[in-house]
């Protein structure tokens, strides 16, 4: 993997990382190894570390229109919570897979201040890449990677894991979705999300010159420069705003991302 670094020109360099540890087939060692030979090489790996965990219903005065929310998203979402996040959390969703996991276990790591989408980080710049997160500023640390010429690198896994895509839906105009946590004081407290996911494979043909693909054991690790990524793919979003549609005709989220999220009153945030 060291190798893979240097071939790829990413040393020294923080990396955002979309990965299926599966992909790779046996590691010795597992998800610690990969982060460790990142590591080696002088990189910054920043992580998806998101929890649904301390979600809570809005208040029923809050709910807004275009906002990809209906009575289906309700279910299993408390109403309240005594819970609220702290980056000090090592709650993480099973789904954002092994390597997440592994990493926000680690001592030497920093999570972003997002209650729900937060971002967790290991090696020189970990801090630096997750101090401007915050609840309604969900998207800093990839800008900030963008700032520094990183990179994404997607191991083993498709363009509908790329968070970096929803950032591009905000710079293509779209409204950030709104939803509902517990606050330390103890009241409900809003923080903003991005929109589904499925449809980002349609931007394959507008990001593939940017792409550098590389097989390392058995995995495929498709490599894009984090800025000019998201700018080539907001620049599709505004061209062809359906570009992101999912398959599923019915989704909500979907629909109102393409309309351009929530509708907004002058108090909300």
């Amino acid at each position: 993997m060291e190798r893979a670094v240097q071939r790829l020109g990413l040393a020294d360099l923080p990396l955002c990382v979309h990965s299926s540890l599966r992909s790779f087939g046996h590691i010795e060692g597992g998800p610690q190894t990969l982060l460790d030979a990142l590591l080696a090489e002088g990189c910054t790996v920043l992580v998806p570390a998101f929890s649904d965990h301390f979600e809570i219903l809005p208040p029923a005065d809050k709910r807004l229109e275009r906002n990809g929310w209906n009575d289906e998203h309700d279910y299993g979402v408390p109403e309240r919570t005594d819970d609220h996040f702290t980056p000090a959390s090592t709650i993480i969703n099973r789904s954002m897979g092994a390597i997440p996991r592994a990493l926000l276990g680690r001592t030497d790591r920093a999570r972003g201040a997002h209650p729900l989408n937060s971002f967790a980080a290991v090696g020189p710049l970990a801090r630096q890449l997750v101090a401007g997160q915050s609840p309604q500023d969900v998207y800093a640390p990839l800008r900030e990677i963008a700032r520094r010429d990183g990179y994404v690198i997607m191991m083993g896994v498709g363009l509908d894991s790329m968070t970096a895509l929803h950032l591009a839906e905000s710079l293509a105009g779209r409204e950030l979705f709104i939803r509902w946590v517990m606050g330390p004081n103890g009241n409900p407290a809003t923080c903003r999300i991005g929109s589904c996911s499925r449809g980002f494979s349609n931007l394959d043909a507008s990001l593939r010159h940017l792409e550098t693909r590389i097989t390392v054991g058995q995995s495929t690790w498709r490599v894009y420069p984090l800025g000019q990524t998201v700018d080539a793919a907001a620049a599709a979003i505004r061209q062809q705003p359906e570009i992101t549609r999912c398959s599923t005709p019915s989704c909500i989220l979907c629909a109102d991302a393409i309309a351009g999220g929530p509708i907004l009153q002058q108090d909300d945030t």
